[in-house]
């Protein structure tokens, strides 16, 4: 990801929050996310996290797939492997690579999570699109409310009614596994 992408990410947030008519405070009463915090990210000044832009995202009612195309600003029917957005947390080294075409009624998301790491979201995360996850290597927990599921190559998990998620990998090599997010046609 280039320091282009985190400027015009930066921009979109705030974008967003201006659009739905929120102030920072509004949105960090929504999002659990500090009003410093917001305000060190739409300036540029502070690389988001996964976790906190998934907080971010659902308070502003959009998925970070949609976050991320919006900061894009295209939405083509063609998305080729170049072209593809690959995001990297900062904190965990979870890389994020947005596959499908964005705007459609279904979007294909490939993650590689790193030995040792963990990525939590909140249930409101997971209000905005029906969930799959199928784990193309390694193993990955996922923990679906107070539900554990151990997920092993070929696995595929389809989430239920929306509940708090963390995706952790306790094995010692990389988990990677595709997300697919399904919301009706507009």
């Amino acid at each position: 990801m280039t320091d282009r992408f985190s400027a015009d990410l930066a921009t979109t947030l705030r974008a967003v929050r201006d659009d739905r008519g929120l102030s920072v405070n509004r949105l960090a009463e929504l999002s659990g996310v500090s009003r410093a915090m917001i305000t060190k990210i739409e300036g540029g000044q502070a690389q988001p996290t996964a976790a906190l832009l998934g907080r971010l995202c659902a308070a502003l009612g959009l998925t970070l797939s949609e976050l991320f195309a919006r900061t894009e600003g295209q939405a083509p029917r063609l998305t080729r492997a170049a072209d593809q957005l690959v995001w990297v947390d900062p904190a965990t080294g979870y890389r994020r690579r947005s596959v499908s075409p964005a705007g459609g009624p279904v979007e294909l998301v490939e993650v590689e999570l790193p030995a040792g790491a963990e990525v939590s979201y909140p249930a409101e995360s997971y209000a905005l699109a029906g969930h799959q996850i199928w784990v193309l290597r390694g193993r990955l927990e996922f923990r679906e409310g107070d539900v554990e599921h151990d997920l092993r190559a070929g696995d595929c998990l389809e989430l239920g009614a929306p509940a708090p998620g963390t995706y952790r990998n306790t094995s010692d090599e990389p988990c990677r596994y595709l997300v697919v997010l399904s919301r009706p046609v507009r």
